[in-house]
């Protein structure tokens, strides 16, 4: 397993779905859709967020799109640091929805909120060193960062520009193939 390097395995920027930061959320989500429909299908679960230089500047999951299609969640994150990570009861995030009126406008009108949302004002920019590799790095590498920095993904780099995505779902099937291979 030391032996593959992160390129081996990466998903290519050219596979996965990208749109330029000055995209609204609909035409983000359209861009995620068609890539997901094309025959080299890398199945992508996030849509990379490009600049005027086709540069990646940020990228944004199935859940930052939820979340941005209903502002409150901003003001309650904000008001509450941290509390994202804590359990909360299902009585609890009841009070919490019905206080700040979460949803309370019909879903119908999503498409308007849609058009006018800024994939670069939800969009997660990489910040921490730690959510970068090297396409040279071997897999071990990879799997450390991916552990310690709790990410679902990595942005694989060359020289500076990003090449591409290292995700869970391809280290996982490394590991996987390995347990396979002893023959256990």
């Amino acid at each position: 397993m030391s032996e593959i390097l992160v390129k081996d395995i990466m998903v290519p920027l050219d596979q996965y779905a990208t749109v330029h930061e000055d995209a609204n959320l609909y035409e983000a989500v359209i861009a995620l859709e068609e890539c997901q429909a094309r025959q080299d299908n890398p199945d992508p679960r996030a849509i990379l967020v490009v600049d005027k230089k086709n540069h990646v500047v940020g990228k944004m999951s199935f859940l930052d799109v939820i979340k941005a299609l209903e502002p409150s969640y901003e003001t309650i994150l904000e008001s509450r640091p941290g509390s994202a990570r804590l359990g909360f009861s299902r009585r609890f995030l009841k009070l919490l929805a019905d206080d700040y009126k979460l949803w309370s406008n019909p879903l119908d009108e999503i498409c308007k909120k849609a058009a006018d949302i800024k994939v670069k004002d939800v969009m997660y920019s990489p910040s921490s060193e730690g959510e970068f590799v090297s396409e040279d790095a071997t897999l071990p590498e990879a799997m450390h960062q991916i552990i310690m920095g709790h990410h679902q993904s990595l942005l694989v780099m060359k020289n500076k520009r990003i090449t591409g995505i290292l995700r869970v779902k391809e280290v996982f099937a490394q590991v996987v193939e390995s347990m396979k291979a002893c023959g256990i």
